[in-house]
């Protein structure tokens, strides 16, 4: 048994592990940093990049596909599948090698290969090869997806996303569990490119989405295009050959029972927390199970151990993991005696589906009572109806009093620009008279911000 003597040791390799690891080290710290799994992070290998990678080309298909409003008549369009994933395939593994890249640069001592028990708080068990002492240990395990045990039976037609990326061919058929971030654009994608796809949600939400304007706004355009379910009570699945069967029913009609080559579950993801021994150390766990910390320093209760990234159950975007490592990381550094709250970003989150979703800043069951709010339609607005992307409602929030800036949640065009411009505002502490004191250019979807801003002008007057 080997014994291995660090300040920090980082359980996790994933966006919050490699950011833990810069920011240890820029504090001084000798670091180990553990993986059990692949190296390679999520975004890169099951998430945002290959996820990306289906979406543009089932833009293309449908861009294709929907030429003929503008007079352009595109005649026998082909779907290939065999030719679509074996490019997501090999852009997804193009991206992985980037990160496989930095791995490899590492020193060799820095990493360790195994799984990581806790024996004490300070302590660790790696599989029975090594000991680690620490000063301080971050917990930047992640997640992986969730499939509940009713969908168990299905066998290998219950698929998560991950799943997803390692085809080589598009299935005939799909029904996608969840109407999230991740439900939502690989439902679009899969169905844009020839796939029967429906979408089934338990509840009435979809993309993150709290303000009831722009969600219908949303749910209408989509409506248009996908099968979309709300509401839908999953009565019963089960194996039929190589087939899924299940059964569902929407509220005011008949139950429905269909067949389908997989089930998509989209249904949320699990912290990588299982046998990690936490029992073995002084952590407290809330009714999730998940260790209770400070928000601002990561730390878990008292104790000489940080969480960083997917694992903690706040936000899984790969920006906010990165801060989160940062954070984290820095603070392990300074254990015990520079633990300080760390700097955030303006809240942020994207869905790129068609219309794109984001919100920024503030939702708006967050928004204080007296909030002032203003909007834009996209079904009027210049430009958007020129590219014929004219669905979608961005609606903007600004504090009464001051007239400052607070967020916006969007659907509709460009929204992944669009929110970036909106989010800096909101980091920039800017007020609603200094953003229409910037430039906007004719014609471009920008201009429905200065619309929505005029509006929500007009409103903090009254």
């Amino acid at each position: 048994m080997k014994t291995l003597k660090v300040d920090v040791a980082i359980i996790g390799a994933g966006t919050a592990g490699l950011s833990a690891r810069r920011a240890a080290m820029r504090g001084g710290a000798s670091i180990v940093m553990i993986e059990d799994g692949p190296y390679g992070t999520t975004c890169a290998r099951v998430g945002c990049m290959p996820s990306k990678l289906l979406i543009a080309a089932a833009e293309a298909a449908h861009t294709a596909a929907h030429a003929a409003p503008f007079g352009v008549h595109v005649d026998g369009v082909r779907i290939d599948g065999r030719e679509v994933m074996e490019r997501v395939r090999g852009e997804r593994d193009r991206f992985v090698g980037f990160v496989l890249s930095d791995v490899d640069a590492m020193p060799e001592h820095e990493k360790l290969r195994g799984r990581a028990r806790f024996v004490s708080d300070t302590v660790l068990q790696v599989d029975d090869h090594t000991r680690v002492e620490a000063r301080s240990v971050v917990i930047a395990s992640g997640t992986r997806p969730n499939i509940p045990v009713p969908y168990q039976p299905l066998g290998d037609r219950a698929i998560v996303n991950d799943d997803v990326f390692d085809w080589e061919e598009l299935p005939e058929s799909v029904a996608v569990v969840g109407a999230g971030v991740i439900g939502l654009e690989l439902g679009q994608a899969l169905s844009r490119l020839g796939v029967r796809t429906r979408i089934l949600q338990r509840s009435k939400h979809v993309g993150g989405l709290r303000d009831p304007q722009v969600y219908e706004s949303a749910v209408a355009a989509f409506q248009q295009e996908l099968d979309l379910c709300l509401e839908a009570a999953i009565l019963g699945v089960r194996r039929v050959g190589n087939e899924a069967e299940i059964r569902y029913q929407v509220p005011g009609t008949p139950e429905v029972t269909e067949r389908f080559d997989y089930v998509l579950l989209a249904a949320g993801r699990l912290p990588n927390l299982d046998d990690m021994g936490l029992e073995n150390t002084g952590i407290e766990l809330d009714e999730q199970g998940r260790p209770v910390y400070d928000a601002a320093t990561l730390q878990i209760g008292d104790t000489p151990v940080f969480i960083a990234g997917d694992v903690n159950g706040v936000l899984p975007l790969l920006h906010e993991a990165a801060d989160d490592g940062r954070i984290a990381g820095a603070n392990a550094a300074g254990y015990p005696a520079n633990v300080t709250p760390g700097s955030r970003r303006a809240a942020l989150s994207i869905v790129f589906s068609d219309p794109q979703l984001a919100v920024v800043g503030l939702r708006f069951n967050e928004l204080p009572k007296d909030a002032a709010i203003g909007e834009v339609d996209f079904s009027n607005q210049g430009r958007s109806r020129i590219m014929l992307k004219n669905r979608g409602k961005l609606r903007v929030y600004a504090e009464r009093s001051s007239g400052l800036f607070l967020g916006a949640e969007m659907a509709g065009p460009a929204m992944e620009h669009i929110s970036h411009l909106l989010a800096w505002a909101v980091q920039q502490k800017l007020t609603v008279d200094q953003m229409l004191a910037m430039p906007f250019y004719h014609p471009v979807v920008e201009e429905g911000v200065r619309t929505a801003l005029q509006n929500l002008a007009k409103a903090l007057a009254k």
